[in-house]
């Protein structure tokens, strides 16, 4: 009886895992991976990286540690929003993506230690590694407005966001089912992947609304916390010109805060005078979640900065501290703009510096910043911005890229996806730099 009490005891104390493991008849037994490089993070960064070393390095020298099962292209999202593209033509299962010559661990980071140079799982795994590339992207942080999760649950509800593949497919449903009122678009304060992307489905919806016939009835609001429109001047100019046409409300430094969804309101800041409060009423309202680096990567001070990103050499992409550590994509400090073709100019030099350090020398390529960002302004419209870490345009066609053109929708619509799936995903597209030079002799601006 003694001993039957004692156990019971015991069970109180410990928690419901430590529970299962006194009551299993076996015990736990945890792996230990070691690998040459390890991948954390199965985007476009981490695969493109990861086919290109493990081409390099033979087969399972490489792993890479990704827990989705399907691998999305998030730029199609604003397509699928627009209802121009279906969701299930937006994925692909993950292990059809990842380089076959690299290990697969279909988990994720828990915590790392780079002064031990290795890192634990979720499922309490240690993996060793002697090169780590840090792909882990951004995290979506909907909970962080009170009121939006709730919003974002209702059945056939007029909130919705092109972020999330969960939610993505509302857009499109709202934009069909809306009548008249008000429709906002939201940016929110924090950094942002394609921070082209709020302004895109903006464009999109106006579009449809004048196609529908329900623009009369609408009125569109663009509610951005940035001071300025877009952050390239070239291109900012002209999109003001787009919505001062379509007459487009747009309100800077204008933050959303809060969504009551009883009430169809949402409640929004002034940056600039913390106190001013503003309470609209929406019938049609697209946000663009806060988002921050995972957290298993902000827990870790010696590897990011203040703001949880990792520290890198803007030129080099090698973390400033440890010289076998680089990382690539959303997650990294480098004050890129985060979008899909930045990581197609990153995954070279990431590569090729990775490899000078693995041979006992200093990385030498410079990444220049470049970033594109396919502005759709409608259903048969795009401004191509391209630019560099200055803010200045580094465009590739021999054309003025800050128009509107058809040519450029088309190339976002159908000649990226492919080019995403078969070239960047298997390490054989590192941009458009080459394109570029070859396409600056015909030139027609300075004729």
């Amino acid at each position: 009886m003694n001993s039957l009490r004692l156990f019971n005891n015991r069970l109180k104390l410990t928690n419901n895992s430590n529970i299962i493991r006194l009551l299993s008849t076996t015990q736990i037994n945890y792996e230990n991976y070691k690998c040459k490089l390890l991948v954390v993070g199965g985007g476009a960064g981490g695969c493109a990286v990861a086919a290109k070393a493990s081409n390099k390095l033979g087969e399972g020298k490489v792993i890479i540690l990704e827990p989705a099962d399907n691998h999305y292209y998030q730029p199609m999202f604003t397509m699928i929003g627009g209802g121009m593209k279906k969701l299930n033509e937006s994925y692909r299962p993950m292990k059809l993506v990842l380089p076959a010559l690299a290990k697969w661990l279909k988990d994720s980071a828990a915590k790392f230690e780079p002064e031990n140079n290795c890192v634990y799982t979720k499922a309490g795994d240690k993996i060793e590694y002697e090169f780590l590339l840090i792909a882990v992207g951004l995290q979506l942080n909907y909970e962080k407005i009170p009121g939006l999760v709730e919003a974002l649950s209702i059945p056939n509800g007029s909130v919705c966001s092109n972020y999330s593949p969960k939610y993505v497919e509302r857009t499109y449903d709202a934009l069909k089912a809306f009548k008249s009122g008000n429709l906002i678009f939201t940016f929110p304060n924090s950094p942002v992947k394609c921070p082209g992307a709020p302004q895109k489905i903006l464009y999109i919806a106006e579009h449809y609304l004048r196609k529908s016939g329900k623009r009369k009835n609408a009125n569109v609001v663009y509610n951005t916390s940035l001071a300025v429109l877009f952050g390239v001047k070239h291109y900012a100019d002209a999109l003001w010109k787009v919505v001062e046409k379509r007459g487009i409300k747009v309100n800077l430094r204008t933050n959303l805060i809060e969504v009551l969804p009883g009430k169809n309101q949402a409640v929004f800041e002034n940056l600039d005078k913390p106190e001013e409060k503003t309470t609209m009423d929406y019938n049609f309202l697209h946000v663009t979640p806060p988002m921050s680096s995972p957290n298993c990567l902000n827990e870790c001070k010696s590897l990011v900065t203040d703001t949880g990103f990792v520290n890198v050499d803007k030129d080099t992409l090698q973390h400033v501290k440890f010289e076998n550590v680089f990382a690539i994509g959303d997650c990294s400090a480098s004050p890129n703009s985060k979008t899909a073709a930045s990581v197609a100019a990153q995954s070279q030099i990431v590569y090729q510096n990775m490899f000078a350090v693995m041979n006992g020398k200093k990385p030498y390529r410079v990444y220049d910043g470049y970033a594109s960002c396919p502005l759709v302004t409608g259903y048969h419209s795009c401004i191509l911005a391209e630019f560099d870490y200055n803010l200045k345009p580094l465009e590739t066609f021999p054309i003025d890229q800050s128009k509107e053109r058809i040519s450029m929708f088309y190339m976002k619509k159908d000649i990226m996806p492919p080019l995403y799936w078969h070239l960047l995903l298997n390490g054989l597209w590192n941009g458009p730099a080459f394109s570029r030079k070859v396409l600056s002799l015909l030139d027609f601006r300075k004729k």
